[in-house]
């Protein structure tokens, strides 16, 4: 008789905070030098949300009834699901050779100190793809006081350090940094999230250009001129200055948040055109990120690497260099993909990682970046049943 061979792909589910849609990730992992780990991406898609259900991801984070929560959940499950079973078919990968899925789900609420809520059903996840599911990554690391968040820190600290201080900067719906030291020295990265990355610009320019999904290439941005005034007031909001470990999300960057923006861009300058509206927006994320490093990382940062959406929106990544050369004209701003692979496949990746950690009964926090009072295994565990149940 012949043995199967243990299966050894993970695969890492993704829903960000920019509700463009699911990235899904299939890696393999081993055991690599100085107690990394070495990464090999088998497979990476990306299934878009429609309107529809981006609409009712939006709708459900600024409140819904019980029953749509519900009802969410279990089609969230769905949509996981297909986004997994495409991804391995079109892969090429057999769900025998899959240990587990990994799924971060979609936060529909997350307030560090109180209360962390991802939905996306796993079981059926499990039920349909008859593969273990690891999800509800954020919840042990809150009950153990820390803030949830950023969690991609251990994959910046185990895959991506090199032989330099390097920050990993996520563009997605929030922005996010990961600070590590060159593996030679050893020791913890830092992280937080250093304010919006690409939600705030994509709420404008949806708001002026309700046509469009987002601020494509930047065009509305690099054709405006931001209100240079209305983000030094909105630079005074707390968050900003709070020192980490710290986390946020939609609950303060809100469709609340968008509209006060726009109202103080046309207060302040009433021949505001849509363009500079969307390059506030950009203004106002860079700004948000070369502050932070400023009052945050003192680390002699020699690489900055972006990932995520807003890696591809050419306004946003030029304001970032500038606003960063400012204090530090030295550093190296690029892209992730210039040294890995596709930037947008880093998230799904990570959460690869955590369901690998998971299973080999491994940390996935880091309590120096998300405060926790110590390492804890991250997730929860559905089981998958038989195959011959699948669907």
């Amino acid at each position: 008789m012949t043995r199967r061979a243990v299966p050894d792909v993970f695969v890492g589910l993704m829903s960000g905070t920019s509700v463009d849609g699911i990235s899904a990730a299939a890696v393999r992992f081993a055991d690599g030098d100085a107690g990394r780990v070495a990464a090999d991406l088998v497979a990476f898609a990306q299934r878009d949300y429609t309107p529809a259900q981006r609409d009712r991801l939006h709708a459900a984070m600024r409140g819904a009834s019980p029953e749509e929560y519900c009802r969410l959940n279990f089609e969230l499950g769905e949509w996981f699901a297909d986004a997994a079973a495409a991804l391995l078919a079109d892969g090429g990968v057999s769900r025998h050779d899959v240990r587990a899925i990994a799924s971060h789900g979609h936060t529909i609420w997350h307030v560090p100190g109180e209360a962390t809520w991802q939905l996306g059903e796993s079981a059926v996840i499990a039920e349909r793809l008859a593969v273990d599911v690891v999800a509800d990554f954020r919840v042990r690391d809150m009950a153990a006081g820390g803030q949830g968040a950023p969690l991609v820190s251990i994959a910046d600290t185990l895959l991506f350090a090199g032989d330099r201080w390097r920050a990993l900067q996520n563009l997605g719906g929030i922005g996010n940094v990961t600070v590590v030291p060159p593996v030679s020295l050893g020791g913890g990265a830092r992280a937080f999230d250093t304010g919006p990355g690409v939600a705030v610009i994509d709420a404008v320019a949806r708001l002026v250009r309700p046509e469009l999904p987002y601020d494509v290439d930047g065009r509305l941005a690099a054709a405006g001129s931001p209100v240079a005034r209305v983000v030094d007031v909105l630079l005074a909001e707390p968050y900003f200055a709070a020192p980490p470990p710290k986390s946020t999300g939609r609950e303060l960057f809100s469709a609340a948040y968008v509209e006060r923006l726009v109202a103080m861009c046309r207060d302040a300058r009433a021949d505001a055109r849509d363009e500079d509206l969307v390059a506030t927006a950009v203004s106002l994320t860079a700004r948000a990120l070369a502050d932070a490093y400023r009052r945050f990382l003192p680390e002699p940062i020699d690489d900055v690497l972006l990932s995520g959406g807003g890696a591809r929106n050419p306004a946003l990544v030029a304001a970032i260099q500038a606003e960063l050369h400012r204090d530090r004209p030295e550093v190296t701003v690029r892209a992730f993909d210039d040294l890995f692979f596709d930037g947008e496949a880093k998230e799904a990746v990570a959460f690869a990682l955590l369901g690998w950690l998971h299973v080999h009964g491994r940390a996935g926090n880091v309590p120096t970046a998300t405060g926790a009072r110590g390492p804890r295994v991250l997730g929860k565990l559905t089981p998958g049943g038989p195959l011959e149940r699948a669907s």
